[in-house]
């Protein structure tokens, strides 16, 4: 085999299996006691992937696929001798299951090694899902889609039963097989498993290194048309000393199927009353934080829009091109959505999209403005692309607002035999009334993504007036490199899972070519356990040429100059098959000409999966020149978990640097997979000097939709 195969794994070496016909009616209550379950053939036996790739498991697994006009249907057994000891806490939907025993599934319908669905389930009931990401690398887990699951517990195991109906995904309609994997991870052993590629250097979402799902019937979706009516309701008040008003708000989304790969959206008087608020963080860097997007409207479709390779440096994100928390969301205040409309889909090997909205005025903050974005994308080769991205419309209803790109990315599972290798290019241009300057930015990045090593050279230059309307570029003016070096040695003791050893340097120079930031993060130490638990011990060179002043935290000013310093963290993980389990991070040492200690802590206890607790703290405390530095974030979760359909939770925040506390009381009752029931509190107060404490903003908010599907 030569440098660079066709890549991966061709569809004559992979794992094939044939779904069933679902001739009856199938209950979904997690049994599979019905007829058509017992003549299914089971796909064949999963293999290890960890500890020991490629070993026989011991804890078997038996999968079946079923489907029948308009639904697939997946039902897993999964053997436990002690079932006594599998490890389910959750139940809320969108849990991280990562932590507990569960199964999860990837479907790609398209058969392109580039795209996917996700679905998850732990014992306990919790549905996970979420689209493929990060060329197949990551997820996106604030996707939703409408699907059902239900799991049973014996004396041998557990059982999950799944209905994905096709109206909850995209799909090619006369294709009779589709792209399939399943992945099983029992936690207090940490074994995983899988059926197709068991292998550590691929993991789940790698869709082209799937298995074929045969027998993929002519599904039907009948006229394609979803309406879904909402109505909000409730009570706010916006300041000390204002009254309560009452609010009532209508809203309609509608989803038209245009063929089988393509969804049209159109939305009136969006209502996202029910999005999870966002966590507070502290900030000891110049730069603005990054927040995800987790508005449905805009997540419908969201790896369609995806662009470029390489925009994130070490979990921090440098350049979002298109953001889409610029809509609707104006210096931390919501603005209304009045009309909204949406295509995405694909059709042969391109995929595209398209974005149109119309917001309402704010009186003080905005009129009303236009905003949108389009995006086209080409599939190459096997798992390659080229695309096109442009945005239009300024929040701010700033006049001759635009932004257009293009992006080229090389993917390939093949490279070296069985390796993974990711090569990309992009560049972008913006423009807006009284932009002047360099308004452009170019990038690239080689990354060899794999299990022992994980190999990565990227960089970006961002022009000094590169600032697009509906972007997020926390820094402009620069050049930014970084380069990875990370090596896992997979221990043979009984005691020790593996080592990680890590080699991250990350350079920033002006345009001029003078240096303006360094970090170089290492990780000396890095061991995980078998038992779960992990140490970490880093150390970080790092250093500033702060081109002006600028203030850390409340009163403190550091001045303009060159700071050199070195930091160092321990951080431990306590396995989370414990009924308390957490993390604990401690960034201490010099910091610019003073010193800072940065304490993190999170606390998880799970008395049962009727309720859990969390409690989460950062404190950064310490002395610059300029000042002392105090600033705390503390925070706690109570969830109350009824059934998988039915949860309680209440969130508070305090932050210490602005007085300030909030609470967020939420319950979800999904009373169908189409029905949605919330009721929502929000309460923010703050502590007046004089006045003491007092009601900043309160909302009471209920919100009930349904999806009609025709």
């Amino acid at each position: 085999m030569g440098l660079f195969a066709a890549g991966g794994v061709t569809a004559q070496e992979r794992a094939s299996a044939a779904s069933g016909a679902a001739v009856g009616d199938i209950r979904i209550d997690g049994r599979l006691d019905e007829a058509d379950w017992a003549a299914a053939t089971p796909l064949g036996s999963l293999t290890m992937v960890e500890p020991v790739e490629g070993e026989a498991v011991r804890f078997p697994t038996e999968v079946r696929v079923l489907a029948d006009a308009g639904n697939l249907y997946v039902g897993v057994r999964a053997h436990d001798p002690d079932p006594s000891g599998i490890v389910s806490f959750s139940k809320a939907r969108d849990s991280q299951l990562r932590s507990e025993d569960h199964v999860k599934i990837l479907i790609d319908p398209f058969m392109d090694g580039q795209s996917g669905y996700v679905f998850a389930v732990n014992p306990g009931g919790a549905r996970y899902d979420a689209l493929v990401a990060d060329q197949g690398l990551g997820e996106n887990q604030s996707w939703d889609a409408a699907w059902e699951a239900s799991t049973t517990r014996d004396a041998e195991g557990w059982t999950v039963e799944i209905r994905i109906p096709v109206q909850s995904i995209s799909f090619e309609a006369g294709r009779d097989r589709w792209g399939f994997n399943v992945e099983r991870r029992v936690q207090r052993v940490l074994e995983v498993s899988r059926w197709a590629s068991p292998e550590r250097a691929a993991p789940l979402t790698q869709s082209d290194r799937a298995g074929v799902l045969t027998g993929i019937p002519a599904f039907q979706t009948g006229m394609g048309l979803t309406v879904r009516p909402s109505i909000s309701g409730g009570a706010q008040k916006d300041g000390p000393d204002v009254g309560w008003d009452n609010r009532f708000e209508p809203s309609l989304d509608v989803f038209q199927r245009i063929g089988s790969n393509v969804t049209a959206v159109a939305t009136l008087n969006t209502d996202f009353a029910e999005t999870e608020v966002d966590t507070r963080r502290t900030n000891l860097t110049r730069f603005p934080l990054f927040f995800e997007e987790k508005r449905s409207f805009f997540l419908d479709g969201a790896d369609i829009f995806d662009f470029g390779a390489g925009m994130t440096t070490f979990h921090s994100r440098d350049l979002v091109p298109f953001f889409t928390r610029r809509i609707g969301l104006v210096e931390g205040q919501q603005v209304p959505i009045r009309a909204g409309g949406k295509v995405s889909g694909r059709a042969g090997r391109t995929s595209f999209g398209g974005l149109v909205t119309g917001t309402g005025s704010v009186d003080g903050l905005v009129d009303d403005t236009e905003m949108g974005a389009f995006r086209l994308k080409q599939n190459v080769l096997e798992r390659s692309s080229i695309g096109l991205l442009g945005t239009f419309g300024d929040p701010l209803g700033r006049a001759d607002s635009w932004m257009i790109g293009g992006d080229a990315i090389y993917n390939t599972s093949g490279f070296l035999g069985d390796r993974n290798l990711i090569v990309g290019v992009w560049g972008l241009a913006a423009g807006r009334e009284g932009l002047e300057g360099d308004r452009s930015a170019v990038g690239g990045i080689i990354d060899y993504p794999n299990d022992v090593w994980d190999l990565w050279l990227s960089w970006k230059r961002l022009g000094e007036s590169f600032d697009p309307s509906l972007g997020f570029v926390p820094r402009r003016g620069v050049h930014l490199a970084n380069l990875g070096v990370n090596y896992r040695w997979w221990s043979p003791t009984s005691s020790v899972r593996n080592l990680y050893f890590e080699l991250v340097p990350i350079l920033a120079w002006d345009l001029d070519g003078n240096l303006e930031s360094y970090r170089i993060f290492t990780a000396p130490i890095n061991v995980r356990f078998e038992s779960g638990d992990r140490f970490e011990f880093n150390v970080q060179p790092q250093g500033e040429r702060l081109p002006e002043a600028f203030e850390i935290a409340d009163g403190v000013v550091i001045p303009m100059g060159t700071y050199d310093w070195v930091r160092y963290r321990a951080e431990m993980d306590f396995a989370a098959k414990r009924t308390v389990s957490g993390r604990v991070s401690w960034w201490f040492g010099p910091f610019y000409d003073g010193d800072v200690s940065e304490l993190s802590v999170r606390l998880a206890v799970n008395p049962s999966d009727l309720i859990t607790f969390e409690l989460t703290g950062t404190r950064n405390e310490g002395r610059v020149s300029a000042g002392r530095i105090l600033q705390e974030v503390l925070g706690s979760r109570v969830r109350v978990n009824f059934s998988p359909d039915l949860q309680v939770s209440t969130f508070a925040q305090y932050e210490r640097e602005s007085d300030e506390f909030g609470i967020n009381a939420r319950l979800r009752w999904t009373f169908d997979p189409l029905g949605d029931l919330f009721v929502i509190y929000n309460h923010n107060t703050m502590d007046d000097e004089l006045l003491g404490w007092r009601t900043q903003a309160a909302r009471l908010s209920l919100k009930v939709q349904y999806a009609f599907r025709y």
